[in-house]
């Protein structure tokens, strides 16, 4: 492990339960996406799948200023971080944000991102990051930095999954939508941290380190199948310059998509779940 790169209740409410018979694994869920409820709604229909029961607890960062959800609803139906400081839970998510083409530190609630972080290895069994906050963690745990991408990685990628993942190993699909990427060195990685999916063309997209029990997703296996293409008809009626997903439209006319990311974001999460131990 390297040096931390960051310087300077009876929970009710936003809980949600799937419907198994076992004991929930409590999970807590920093929901930092903008829209809410469908990304509330993605991982409640992902973790419904799955074989043990799951009760998640949705957050909200404290420091953020929010433009498009009234603070007062999401204290209504979400706790912040330091509501539940002094509960542990079996594991933390913390989704991607589109804040990737900020420096870490510009971005509002970085300290408290960081502070999460760190409270995680005391509070938390098992931590999964995805996307931006999968590159942020990476910064936090490795000092591994983020550089731009001179295009937008925009579409559905293969990847190849290591046997550590999947006793056959195997390949993987996941949505990519991102502008940035960690500045990784394959062949000398730091401390403990390994690549468990790696893809020739959106490159490393599930790391772990088993010292600091954390998954990092570089992707969203949590989407929709009409994810992508509502980010993409947003971004053209925005006149932003924008190509299509990759590997992602049947029939882009017609709408038409190939949703075979399904299975793979089934294993992905069933294989983080077995991680949280009894």
């Amino acid at each position: 492990m390297t040096a931390n790169a960051c310087n300077g209740l009876a929970i009710s409410k936003g809980v949600w339960h799937n419907r198994h018979l076992t004991a929930p694994r409590q999970i807590v869920v920093l929901n930092l996406m903008p829209t809410k409820l469908t990304t509330e709604l993605q991982f409640l229909k992902r973790f419904d799948d799955l074989s043990q029961e799951v009760a998640l607890t949705f957050l909200y960062p404290a420091t953020h200023r929010f433009k498009g959800t009234p603070v007062t609803e999401l204290r209504a139906h979400y706790f912040n971080f330091y509501q539940v400081y002094d509960h542990h839970f079996d594991g933390l998510i913390i989704t991607g944000a589109p804040v990737e083409q900020l420096p870490f530190d510009r971005v509002d609630y970085w300290r408290e991102f960081c502070q999460i972080i760190r409270w995680a290895n005391h509070h938390v069994q098992e931590t999964l990051t995805e996307c931006w906050a999968a590159q942020a963690s990476l910064f936090v745990d490795f000092t591994i930095p983020k550089r731009l991408l001179k295009q937008k990685l925009f579409g559905i990628f293969t990847a190849n999954l290591s046997p550590v993942q999947n006793s056959a190993g195997g390949l993987i699909k996941m949505p990519q939508s991102r502008h940035s990427a960690s500045v990784l060195d394959r062949h000398h990685l730091p401390g403990d941290l390994r690549i468990l999916a790696d893809s020739k063309e959106a490159g490393p997209m599930i790391l772990r380190s088993p010292g600091f029990h954390h998954t990092y997703i570089t992707g969203h296996p949590e989407y929709d199948s009409d994810t992508l293409a509502k980010e993409y008809y947003r971004d053209q009626k925005k006149r932003r310059r924008i190509a299509a997903p990759q590997h992602y439209f049947i029939n882009e006319a017609a709408g038409q998509v190939n949703y075979d990311w399904q299975t793979a974001a089934h294993t992905i999460y069933q294989n983080w779940l077995n991680t949280i131990t009894n």
